[in-house]
């Protein structure tokens, strides 16, 4: 599994280079998640001490200290797709439901979120291509929708997946930084197996 990714020099480099690359994308995505998170509040009079649910709204099971690089990018990268799932939702509502006139600073930084969170995805794509040689899957998105809400709830709704995607692209960074300390051990432990087969032929 971890040969694919470092079977030889020339591949640990490129391995490295978009793990490098990956995490710098999921840095900008969260310091634009943060500006965005901070426009809305001001746009909809949303106050600090207004009580946002705890629960999240992506249903993917963090990776544990012990899962091995596949697994942590799968869950990682299926994480993203859902949250891209739900900020396209949340877009779509924004405009049936709220209007886009006299917004532009935040349609701005909202599009850009979106094409960031796009970007992020493709690179994490090539990463957990390159440890699984095969196409990720579509994230399972039943009950992402929020069905007849006010326009409050709706504004609260909205503020949840805004919140979420930056939770996750927090999640991105600290997964993709670990990365490469995994990658060497792994490759180690390739390479001993190796050795040892063929030692034994």
């Amino acid at each position: 599994m971890a040969d694919r990714l470092t079977r030889d020099r020339n591949g640990s480099d490129l391995s490295r280079t978009t793990v490098a690359r990956a995490a710098a994308i999921a840095e900008q995505l969260h310091h634009e998640c943060s500006i965005l998170l901070e426009l809305y509040k001001t746009q909809e009079s949303l106050t600090e001490d207004i009580t946002i649910a705890d629960s999240r709204l992506v249903s993917i099971p963090s990776p544990s200290s012990q899962s091995d690089t596949k697994d942590k990018l799968w869950c990682l990268h299926s994480a993203l797709l859902q949250c891209r799932s739900l900020l396209e939702r949340a877009i779509a509502r924004e405009e049936q439901d709220l209007g886009s006139e006299n917004r532009g600073e935040y349609e701005t930084q909202k599009k850009m979120v979106k094409e960031r969170l796009s970007l992020l995805l493709i690179n994490t794509g090539e990463l957990l291509k390159a440890v699984d040689g095969m196409a990720v899957l579509t994230p399972n998105s039943e009950g992402l929708e929020l069905d007849g809400p006010n326009l409050f709830d709706l504004k609260i709704w909205v503020y949840r997946i805004f919140k979420e995607v930056d939770y996750w692209t927090k999640m991105a960074i600290t997964t993709l930084q670990d990365l490469p300390s995994v990658i060497v051990k792994e490759r180690v432990r390739t390479t001993r197996v190796r050795s040892t087969r063929s030692t034994r032929r």
